[in-house]
């Protein structure tokens, strides 16, 4: 006789999520989003069958994204459904031709205009004086936090997942869980490494999240803080050091930027900044055209002979 308290399977959705190591919570609010334009409302991520999506469902669905989203939005959007449907596939619930034909639909065309910023060298050390005239624990965290922002070049999400015993003071070391679950080290200036010791003479070396609240009281409280969080400390520190207004992903294409600007080659950016395309790490690039000008210098063009 088969038990009567079998477990549910998880969704195709569900499995999506699962296998995603950061930004589960944007991702669901997406397929929520596509559910709801193809079940018209009856429809959440998890209750939609997404084995009966068809190509004509998908690129209806890219036409309604367009109506209401910008083109990058609707690309990350696409991306995915096609994790999804995916996921469908493995299971089972369709077969190879239905997913790569349901799969197919086109991604639109973004403009060329790069997005972002990368902040000025100014704008950096303002940043980090303001956190330097806050003497209270909240100075010395965000100003760790700022340097392992910039220094590090590293997304919200993997700094919101970092551990204490992720940090090796020795050699000035972090290590990073990165997008599917990929594992890189990346590495801190001396100077950024002292920003991280201080702060965590405030924290202590008790185990858990690296980055943690602060109370009223300024006792450190272990445990995580979300990258929203991450984002409010950087917006509240950029309205008192007076800069224009970035995101904390604007750090990551000044860390690339400045890296680039100082010499060091793509691929090794690359491996820094965790892209599994040297392409990706090259549009991070903001130097504009002055680096094309200083670059055109270093040839060596004989003299025109009078």
């Amino acid at each position: 006789m088969l038990p009567t308290n079998r477990h549910r399977e998880a969704t195709p959705a569900e499995i999506y999520m699962a296998s995603l190591s950061e930004g589960s919570q944007g991702m669901r609010q997406c397929l929520d989003v596509i559910a709801e334009i193809l079940s018209d409302g009856e429809h959440d991520a998890e209750t939609f069958p997404w084995h009966e999506v068809t190509y004509r469902d998908t690129t209806a669905v890219r036409r309604t994204l367009l109506e209401r989203y910008k083109a990058a939005t609707v690309n990350k959007m696409l991306s995915t459904l096609r994790g999804v449907l995916k996921q469908t596939w493995r299971l089972g619930l369709v077969d190879v031709d239905t997913y790569r034909r349901a799969a197919a639909v086109e991604n639109v065309r973004v403009s060329n205009l790069l997005s972002g910023r990368a902040l000025a060298t100014d704008e950096i050390a303002s940043l980090f004086a303001t956190c330097a005239a806050d003497p209270t624990p909240k100075g010395a965290r965000d100003a760790a936090i700022l340097a392992v922002f910039y220094g590090c070049g590293l997304r919200r999400g993997e700094l919101a997942q970092l551990e204490v015993d992720h940090f090796d003071a020795d050699d000035c070391s972090i290590l990073v869980q990165g997008k599917r679950r990929k594992q890189r080290t990346v590495y801190l200036t001396e100077q950024g490494c002292e920003y991280l010791k201080a702060w965590l003479r405030h924290r202590g070396d008790v185990p858990g999240p690296l980055f943690c609240p602060i109370r009223q009281t300024g006792k450190v409280a272990i445990s995580r803080m979300g990258g929203e969080s991450l984002a409010y400390i950087l917006r509240r520190r950029q309205e008192e050091a007076g800069t224009e207004t970035f995101s904390p992903h604007d750090l990551r294409r000044s860390s690339v930027t400045a890296l680039l600007d100082a010499g060091v080659d793509v691929f090794t950016v690359q491996k820094l900044a965790g892209h599994a395309d040297p392409m990706t790490t090259a549009r991070y690039d903001r130097r504009g055209e002055n680096a094309k000008r200083r670059a055109v210098q270093s040839l060596e063009i004989p003299r025109l002979a009078a």
